[in-house]
């Protein structure tokens, strides 16, 4: 059971309800961190404002949605890794892609390194040096796409943080975490 309330799109107001409608026209349905998120409408129009921005960048859904899984494991993160897991195959991945980049590796060389620079930002609390940012221009990101891996960390780890702190009931298809 959730820790905080999650919030009914029938009670909420204002821009919490306006923003949920648009989150359930998307999804179908109104998945539960999206409820737990609108006990503040602030925050809930960061967070949906953050998912269609960087829907619309430069590195495409998969790369975004392996991202995510990475970083999901990495930080013990159930509810993002089913939610993400269940996007990314949407967006294109296998399942073996989608394993394999929870593992933070991939077969594909650009994918990989965009998947290391990303732990490697999550690992050492941003402290990573000129050898991480080498490498993954080196792989072919330019420095937008790089700036862009970042925003999807930062987004990725206020999702973790929302749904581990609060306790918020998985409503996709479980995915197990990698034992560590």
């Amino acid at each position: 059971m959730s820790r905080i309330a999650l919030v009914t799109p029938a009670a909420a107001e204002g821009t919490a309800r306006q923003l949920l409608d648009q989150i359930h026209g998307a999804f179908g349905a109104t998945p539960n961190m999206f409820r737990a998120v609108a006990n503040s409408p602030a925050a809930l129009q960061s967070m949906w404002g953050s998912f269609g921005a960087l829907g619309g960048g430069t590195l495409g859904a998969k790369l975004g949605e392996q991202i995510a899984v990475a970083i999901a494991d990495r930080n013990d993160c159930s509810y993002c890794l089913a939610a993400h897991t269940a996007l990314g195959r949407k967006a294109g991945a296998t399942s073996e892609e989608m394993t394999a980049a929870q593992a933070g590796l991939s077969d594909d060389p650009q994918t990989a390194a965009a998947l290391t620079f990303a732990l490697a930002v999550v690992n050492n609390r941003g402290h990573i040096d000129a050898d991480d940012v080498a490498a993954v221009r080196a792989a072919g990101f330019e420095d937008g796409q790089i700036v862009e891996i970042v925003a999807h960390v930062a987004l990725n780890l206020f999702t973790n943080y929302v749904n581990v702190a609060f306790d918020v009931p998985v409503d996709f298809s479980g995915v197990k975490l990698r034992a560590k």
